[in-house]
């Protein structure tokens, strides 16, 4: 046979291959596992090694090796459906793979004609291939597991029940965690989500009523209702997972992903688990952690960390977790031993306790993180130098420009104001964004230093240059403020709102600027009002609120709006508006305790300080 060059190069190629399924006859079972196509992937767990069969039932149970069985029509086949393949007719590439696949009953051919199908885009094609790989090797599990794959991409999802519960009953107990994460992910992205949830749940029968089993099982079909959107029927889930098997962790993980008011149940079953599990589960505890913290629940946040680094000392994570909310709640002692903790535990690989805390990468950000923390905490305490020394031990690449922000901060604090710019003004600028980074840290500079007419000219000129930018037009309003240009602000504010009418922060800032000077008062309760519609959970807006209520007369609603926006955030602002609010309704009392917290936490706020010396109180 006379070739071209490119047949020829095609023709070794399909040799090579026909070598590689020779040795693979030779040297395994028809049945043995192939590298399949990752979808349902195999769980990357070791596999116990194979036990020997005797000679006999493995002469019986195999066919003739691929080299007696390969004739020369069956090479030649192979050879041309490749070439074919490869020379832009797939189809009938596909048939002559697949036809010789099913005459040795070789795996990698079965795979090498799914692949054909695929690259041609036939999806019907590769799942025949797939079933007949099945119908030749029924012991095959990469043969299910494509089959499976295909089926999910075809979105035929009512026909997987049946090997998805075989390729389960196959996969043995260490592996079946992987598993089932492996299963939620693919099934999560067929487009019909309830029915995937409910063939899943089908396809797991067995394993919902074991409990050694079942709670896994039950947060799988819980994860698949909640990507469906079907909340109340993931928490109903998560609830059987945990009661048909208290100890696994998989039910509470769930649960930890619906924490919300409107879900009221959801968090009973991790504090169940938690309690029950004090020293288990130490990544399911620092995630509720993280989750009480988006909820500004501090409180519950720390007593979480304080329980765990009582009951995993050895863990990195939770003390610099516990640290940063330390130094949030002004607890400088604590978090400086916390957040050092953390540090020397991060120089011992073996102290992570998890996978994120032994990848060196995330050790690394975590450590330079700290040192951050480390530095503001000195500056607080007005320690310069060691402030300056713990920025010095930073040396991320990201990070660095991070550190050279914060020491042109602490330059301006000293009153080196034009050392401090040079810093910021010789940071790189790789992007536009970062050129705009710097200048707004050059402003804040100015801000800081209450050089407050620099910092306008500053942006006043960018906001000639752009004037569609946003971010521009409101900081130059707030340093309008600052300067007592009301006009000047409120020009602004109103200019913003048109070019950005969901900005929230505009229309809160006009608002309470009305109220604060006591004039439109009820034009500034509307603006407050529709900041509220756009951002209905931040505590600094309701603060606005409430001091507009104040403003009106309307007391109670004030101590009823402003102690909820406290709860949220016991920031100094709002807790000086919330005194003033008490004093004034006779609970002067209540109103010095709010005071002394929020002086606790800055003493230098300037709205407490104007309140405290405007109503002569010396908490």
């Amino acid at each position: 046979m006379n070739l071209s060059p490119r047949r020829h190069r095609l023709a070794a190629a399909a040799s090579l291959a026909l070598l590689a399924c020779a040795a693979n006859a030779q040297s395994s079972d028809p049945a043995a596992p192939v590298s399949p196509i990752p979808a349902i992937e195999r769980p990357a767990q070791s596999r116990p090694a194979a036990r020997p069969r005797p000679a006999a039932a493995k002469e019986a149970a195999e066919p003739a090796p691929l080299q007696s069985a390969l004739t020369a029509d069956l090479f030649y086949e192979i050879l041309m459906g490749e070439m074919t393949a490869r020379s832009g007719d797939p189809g009938s590439g596909y048939a002559l793979v697949l036809d010789a696949a099913r005459r040795l009953r070789d795996g990698k051919l079965f795979q090498r004609a799914v692949e054909i199908a695929l690259q041609s885009r036939s999806g019907d094609a590769a799942l025949a291939a797939a079933r007949a790989w099945q119908e030749s090797l029924p012991n095959s599990r990469d043969a299910r597991r494509i089959e499976l794959q295909i089926l999910i991409a075809l979105n035929r999802i009512s026909e997987t029940v049946e090997p998805l519960r075989a390729e389960v009953a196959a996969t043995s107990q260490i592996e079946r965690p992987l598993l089932m994460a492996v299963i939620a992910r693919n099934y999560s992205r067929a487009s019909d989500k309830k029915l995937a949830a409910s063939v899943v749940e089908q396809a797991l029968v067995d394993e919902l009523k074991s409990p050694t089993t079942g709670g896994l099982a039950w947060a799988t079909v819980g994860r698949l209702r909640l990507n469906a959107g079907d909340a109340s029927g993931a928490l109903e889930a998560a609830r059987k997972g945990q009661e048909i098997d208290p100890a696994s962790d998989a039910p509470p993980a769930l649960a930890l992903e619906m924490i919300d008011p409107g879900q009221p149940l959801a968090e009973p079953i991790v504090t169940r688990f938690l309690n029950n599990n004090p020293k288990g589960s130490p990544d399911l505890r620092v995630a509720y952690a993280r989750v009480l913290v988006e909820n500004r629940r501090y409180s519950d946040a720390s007593a979480q960390l304080q329980a765990l680094t009582t009951s995993r000392p050895e863990l990195a994570e939770p003390w610099l977790l516990l640290g940063s909310l330390q130094m949030q709640a002004r607890q400088d002692a604590a978090a400086e031993t916390s957040i050092k903790r953390f540090i020397e535990l991060s120089g011992n690989p073996k102290s992570g306790g998890s996978k994120d805390a032994d990848d060196a990468a995330d050790r690394k950000r975590g450590v330079s993180q700290a040192y951050f923390a480390l530095s503001q905490l000195a500056e607080r305490r007005k320690d310069y130098a060691a402030a300056e020394r713990w920025l010095s031990r930073v040396d991320g690449p990201d990070e660095l420009v991070a550190a050279q922000t914060r020491r042109a901060t602490l330059l301006a604090r000293q009153g080196k104001l034009p050392q401090a710019r040079e810093i910021i003004r010789g940071l790189p600028e790789r992007t536009a964004d970062d050129k705009k980074q710097k200048f707004l840290a050059e402003v804040q500079l100015l801000r800081d230093a209450k050089q407050f007419q620099a910092a306008y000219d500053m942006l006043a000129q960018a906001s000639a240059a752009s004037p569609d930018d946003g971010d521009l037009v409101y900081d130059q309003a707030m340093v309008a403020e600052k300067l007592n240009r009301l006009d000047d602000m409120e020009r602004l504010l109103r200019r913003l709102i048109e070019l950005k009418p969901q900005n929230q922060n505009a229309y809160n800032a006009l608002g309470y600027s009305l109220a604060d000077r006591k004039i439109r008062l009820e034009e500034a309760r509307t603006l407050i009002q529709k900041a509220v519609q756009l951002a209905p959970e931040d505590p600094f807006i309701a603060d606005s609120l409430g001091w507009v209520e104040f403003r009106l007369g309307n007391t109670a609603e004030a101590i009823r709006i402003l102690e909820a926006a406290y709860k949220t955030r016991p920031d100094p602002e709002i807790g000086a508006h919330f005194g003033e609010v008490l004093w004034t309704s006779g609970q002067k009392d209540r109103a010095v305790t709010i005071w002394k917290e929020a002086l606790l936490s800055d003493a230098e706020n300037e709205t407490l300080q104007e309140t405290l010396k405007r109503l002569r109180v010396k908490p």
